[in-house]
């Protein structure tokens, strides 16, 4: 894959860079603050960005910022997020117009290079990935839509919020592929998600408890 990284440490930077061509992917730019990462994705056309959440020159959002403005302007763009803290905030506003090719991770999972790799993966391919402190923090706290799921149904949940086929959530969970299944379809109902060509229900599933937690409304 083509790929842009905007990271303001360079330290980091350059470490993303060197894992992502190792694993066979070019690294067509590396910037460190939101203009120069625009002008990037217009020049590269990349396949996929990989941006930190805060960056120069308030250190604030700049980078969500971005993301979301990729989004709109080039639909289906595959943006990865990297964030030093759970905000659930920004996972909110970054997934609620969004349902496909997102994620957002915390920094300290590029340390678990098969981890970070699976995500780049998984998220060029089109999917979503959260990462599973943020869907602990979230789970934690006021669920009232969640409410009636069972607590096997709340770990599907939340392994669905980590980019998890549902073989891999069999696997994780030991038990089968059709247990799975009836889980997802259980708690889909539970959630009121009825079928829809157009609706990733998956998706629809995570965003109905960020949405649920207090300061997960967005900005």
């Amino acid at each position: 894959m083509r790929i842009v990284i905007a990271e303001d440490s360079v330290l980091l930077r350059e470490g993303l860079a060197q894992l992502l061509s190792l694993s066979g992917h070019v690294v067509v730019a590396q910037v460190g603050e939101v203009p120069a990462l625009l002008e990037a994705v217009e020049a590269h056309e990349p396949d996929l960005v990989v941006t930190d959440v805060r960056m120069p020159p308030d250190q604030r959002d700049e980078g969500l910022r971005a993301a979301i403005r990729l989004r709109r302007e080039r639909p289906g763009l595959p943006i990865l997020v990297l964030s030093q803290y759970v905000a659930q905030e920004y996972a909110a506003e970054l997934l609620r117009s969004h349902a496909a090719a997102i994620g957002y991770l915390l920094k300290e999972r590029v340390a678990d290079t098969a981890e970070f790799l699976a995500a780049v993966e998984q998220v060029a391919s089109g999917g979503v990935v959260v990462d599973h402190e943020v869907v602990r923090r979230l789970l934690s706290r006021n669920r009232s839509p969640l409410a009636r799921l069972t607590p096997r149904e709340l770990d599907v949940l939340q392994h669905m919020a980590e980019g998890f086929s549902n073989a891999a959530i069999a696997r994780t969970l030991g038990v089968t592929e059709v247990a799975v299944s009836k889980h997802i379809g259980s708690l889909f109902g539970k959630l009121g998600l009825q079928p829809a060509a157009d609706d990733n229900r998956r998706v629809l599933a995570v965003l109905a408890y960020l949405r649920a937690t207090p300061g997960a409304s967005g900005h």
